[in-house]
């Protein structure tokens, strides 16, 4: 799912809650749009920087409502990277994604980057 931080890569905060993130980011995508080209290649791309990325697996989301183990990977990260594909917004398990980044971006600061991938933002 992740892999080793190297927290060089990203900008340092003093905040002590930022400090004790598990994750550098999360990625909030809707896989039958994006997983197997753009998000995997982000994917490796961010860890091959050594950026800890959380990347949940998408036979755990078939059918079933969102679990506390994505939840709480949210909140344990510093950046969300929310991949606002065609079919993202109809998939009820991204929109609670969704709105527990915005929550934290509220909240606790973290910082969401939004890439529009194949849609207008004018349209999201």
């Amino acid at each position: 799912m992740g892999t080793e931080v190297d927290s060089s890569s990203f900008p340092s905060s003093s905040s002590s809650s930022t400090a004790q993130r598990k994750y550098d980011v999360f990625l909030s995508f809707r896989g039958e749009d994006t997983c197997n080209n753009f998000v995997d290649h982000l994917f490796n791309a961010l860890k091959g920087k050594g950026i800890h990325t959380f990347r949940e697996n998408e036979e755990l989301k078939k059918g079933k409502a969102i679990v506390p183990k994505f939840l709480e990977a949210i909140k344990e990260s510093k950046f969300a990277i929310i991949i606002l594909s065609k079919e993202y917004a109809s998939s009820t398990w991204c929109l609670d994604e969704l709105a527990h980044i915005v929550f934290c971006k509220e909240e606790k600061g973290m910082t969401v980057l939004p890439v529009f991938h194949y849609v207008n933002s004018f349209d999201v």
